[in-house]
């Protein structure tokens, strides 16, 4: 067992090893457990397996600090554990919530029912554990090699908050994604659900055979998967952006996501009263990509600096755009009351 011992990207073996046993135990505990048979999620539930996926997150945090400040673990760039992993993990929260959106816009045009959405954003964790791993890793292999990446990384928040700030956004068009033209184009694909199916066999009349065909729901899985990945180039560099510790950058990503899928039900149906957030998080990716250039230049910022200012936009953000909303719901109820 010597080799548990031995270090993998600046930590020991049994560390990784140990929390992908975490993961998996909650992924199981969910998809077995709690959500054994496919029904619709209510807002309740929702909300109340969200606050333990959050509450899970922040006890593995205070672990993480409790051990370094034992002197059981130490960052590979000297930065504070503990807060590095916050900072990282309202970050990677907060992002989030605009893939919500698309999520939403995904199941929509794909006409899934509410009963199959949990299960099939579960089984898209497994994928997100495995591209986000590969992402970070390349990633830390760069930053280990070439510490000047780390300044592309700081430009490249700087330039995307200011994005964010100043082009106004569009809703994407499913149809035209070139991933579900691809798949449609170079797979067999069934009209119509087959259940909580990622896979069917159907008769195929050409052949005059049984032939295996993908079902519209592993292609919105695939779709939202892919739709992840393009909201890790935001969140990724952001938190190389507070710390080079690949150990940290990773678990601070993955909890962050964990607890989403089960937010996602709560969040789809009043996603739009985060309409200011967007502003918020664009400030947050200026401040993070502007601390690199600041510790390189001025000096080291402090990370309870960081973590403080990122829960203060960060919090801002909803609380601003959930009392400049307040009224929205009322309305629009009121409205179609009125057509009726």
């Amino acid at each position: 067992m010597e080799f548990l011992a031995l270090e993998w990207v600046g930590k020991p073996i049994w560390m990784w090893m140990g929390f992908l046993a975490i993961v998996l135990a909650l992924l199981a505990f969910d998809l077995g457990v709690l959500n054994k048979d496919d029904k619709e999620m209510g807002i309740k539930e929702s909300l109340v397996l969200s606050a333990f996926y959050i509450g899970f997150a922040i006890v593995y945090g205070g672990a993480i600090w409790w051990a370094y400040d034992a002197g059981h673990i130490t960052t590979s760039d000297g930065t504070h554990a503990g807060l590095t992993y916050f900072t990282g993990f309202f970050i990677e929260k907060a992002l989030s919530i605009d893939n919500v959106f698309v999520i939403s816009l995904i199941f929509t045009y794909f006409a899934i029912p509410r009963k199959y959405q949990y299960r099939a954003l579960v089984w898209g964790i497994i994928a997100v554990i495995v591209l986000r791993g590969i992402m970070i890793g390349v990633g830390a292999a760069l930053v280990q090699e070439y510490d000047w990446i780390l300044y592309i990384f700081g430009a490249f928040l700087i330039a995307t908050g200011i994005k964010m700030l100043v082009v106004p956004e569009s809703d994407p068009d499913v149809s035209k994604n070139p991933v579900v033209k691809f798949l449609n184009s170079r797979m067999r694909v069934t009209k119509e659900l087959h259940g909580q199916k990622f896979f069917v066999r159907e008769m195929d009349e050409t052949k005059g055979k049984m032939v295996l065909a993908a079902t519209p729901l592993f292609v919105a899985l695939v779709v939202i998967n892919i739709a992840d990945l393009i909201f890790a180039v935001d969140s990724v560099p952001a938190i190389f952006a507070i710390t080079t510790d690949t150990f940290i950058v990773y678990t601070a990503n993955i909890m962050a996501i964990l607890g989403l899928r089960a937010l996602y039900f709560a969040l789809a149906a009043m996603v739009h009263r985060f309409e200011y957030l967007k502003y918020a998080l664009a400030i947050v990716l200026v401040f993070i990509g502007a601390k690199i250039f600041w510790n390189n230049i001025v000096g080291k910022l402090d990370p309870a600096i960081s973590l403080g200012v990122t829960l203060a936009l960060i919090l801002g953000g909803i609380l601003f755009s959930l009392w400049k909303t307040r009224g929205e719901e009322h309305g629009k109820d009121a409205k179609t009351q009125g057509a009726d």
